[in-house]
C-alpha cells in the first residue's frame, strides 16, 4: 500500500507512524517511572504492544492490499484469525516463559492461600480473560488497519482517475489540433499562393500570421495552459486568414476585448465554434453573416458565436463539424466541472452558441 504513495506522502506517513508508536511506548514508561510501578508489568505491557504492532502491520501491509482489496474476503478472514491466534500464543509464550517472575508468582500464590484460609470466597483470575482481551484488541487494531488501507486505496483510485482525465484531455487536445491544422492550412496556403502575384504585402503578412499559428499549435498549446492574450491572438489570426476567401456579401463582425487582466486558460477552447461558424455561415451567392464576440469580466468569460445556416447545410453536419460539439462539451466538462454553461440554439436560418466560463482571473 505504501509503495503507491508519493515521496512526500511516504515521509509524512512514516513520521505519523513513528510519532504514534513513540506515544504508545512513552506514556506507559512515564507513568511507570512517575508512580514507582513494577518494571515486570511494564515489560509484559510492551509484549502485548509488540503483538499489536505485528497484527497492525501484517494486516496493513499484506492482508488488506493483497487479499481484502482484491476481493479475497474469505481468505482475508481466515488469515486474520490465524494471525490473531499466532500472536496470542506468541505473547503468552513471552509472558509465561521469557518474562516469568517466580518471586512474583510465589507472592501471588501466598496471598491466594491466605484468602482461602480466612474463609473468604476466592475467585482466581479468569483464565480466558487474556484470550478475550487479545481478540478484542486485535480486532480493533485490524479494523483500523483495514480502514486506513481502504482510504489509501480510494486516494490511489482518485489519483489514477485524475491522471486518466488528464490523458483524455491531452488526447482530445491533440485531436483538436489535428482537426484545425490540415484542412485549414491547406486552404490558407492556396489563398496565399493566389495573393503572391496580386498583393505581395498582404501575402507576406498572411504567411507571418500562419507561422505564428503553427508555432502556437506546435509549442504553446502543448503545455496544457496558455495565456488568454495568446489565445485571442490565435483566434484573430485564424479569422484574418479566413477573411482571405470571404466575399463582400458576408457580414463579419468580430469583437474581442482589448483591456483585460491576462490569465492562464486551456488552449483552443473557443476555436471549434469559430471554425464551425466559418464552415456553415458563409454563402458566396446570398448575403450571410458571422458574429463573434468575447467579454471578460471579473471571474467570468462570455463567448458568443452566431452565424447563418443555409438549406444546403444539414443539421447533422452542423452539430458534428470540426471535432464535434459533443466532444467540445466533454472537454468543457472535464476542464470546468460545474463552472461553465454552454447554450446552443439552432433555427432554420441562424445557429447561436453562447459559452460562459467561471474562472478565477489573476493577473499574470
Amino acid at each position: 500500500m505504501v509503495r503507491f504513495l508519493s515521496r512526500s506522502d511516504k515521509k509524512l506517513a512514516f513520521a505519523l507512524h513513528a510519532f504514534a508508536w513513540i506515544i504508545i511506548f512513552g506514556i506507559p514508561l512515564y507513568l511507570n517511572n512517575a508512580f514507582g510501578g513494577n518494571p515486570h508489568r511494564l515489560y509484559q505491557f510492551y509484549a502485548h504492544t509488540f503483538s499489536a504492532i505485528i497484527v497492525f502491520y501484517v494486516g496493513y501491509l499484506w492482508l488488506v492490499p493483497k487479499l481484502f482489496l482484491r476481493g479475497r474476503n474469505w481468505t482475508y478472514a481466515v488469515s486474520l484469525v490465524a494471525l490473531i491466534t499466532a500472536t496470542y500464543y506468541l505473547t503468552s509464550f513471552i509472558n509465561n516463559s521469557l518474562l516469568y517472575d517466580a518471586v512474583q508468582d510465589a507472592k501471588f500464590q501466598e496471598v491466594m492461600k491466605k484468602l482461602a484460609a480466612s474463609g473468604e470466597e476466592v475467585h482466581p483470575p479468569w483464565k480466558a480473560f487474556g484470550l478475550y482481551n487479545h481478540i478484542l484488541a486485535s480486532l480493533m487494531i485490524s479494523g483500523f488497519a483495514l480502514g486506513l488501507g481502504v482510504m489509501e486505496k480510494l486516494k490511489q483510485n482518485e489519483k489514477r482517475q485524475k491522471e486518466l482525465e488528464k490523458e483524455k484531455l491531452n488526447s482530445e487536445l491533440a485531436f483538436l489540433k489535428n482537426q484545425v491544422s490540415p484542412h485549414f492550412f491547406f486552404n490558407t496556403l492556396n489563398n496565399i499562393y493566389s495573393l503572391i502575384g496580386i498583393d505581395g504585402p498582404t501575402a507576406q503578412e498572411s504567411v507571418l500570421k500562419l507561422s505564428k499559428m503553427m508555432r502556437y499549435l506546435l509549442y504553446e498549446s502543448e503545455q496544457g495552459e496558455t495565456l488568454m492574450s495568446h489565445e485571442i491572438d490565435f483566434m484573430t489570426h485564424y479569422i484574418d486568414l479566413m477573411k482571405l476567401r470571404l466575399s463582400p456579401r458576408v457580414d463579419l463582425q468580430i469583437s474581442f476585448p482589448k483591456d483585460y487582466p491576462d490569465f492562464a486558460i486551456p488552449p483552443l477552447l473557443f476555436i471549434p465554434f469559430i471554425e464551425n461558424a466559418f464552415k456553415h455561415g458563409v454563402s458566396h451567392r446570398e448575403p450571410s453573416f458571422i458574429k463573434i464576440s468575447m467579454k471578460i469580466d471579473t471571474g467570468q468569460i462570455l463567448f458568443v458565436a452566431e452565424n447563418t445556416i443555409w438549406k444546403t447545410t444539414q443539421t447533422g453536419d452542423v452539430q458534428h463539424s470540426g471535432i464535434g460539439l459533443e466532444n467540445v462539451k466533454k472537454r468543457l466538462g472535464l476542464l470546468f466541472p460545474d463552472k461553465h454553461e454552454l447554450k446552443i440554439e439552432s433555427s432554420e436560418t441562424v445557429f447561436h452558441v453562447e459559452l460562459s466560463v467561471r474562472k478565477e482571473i489573476e493577473r499574470i
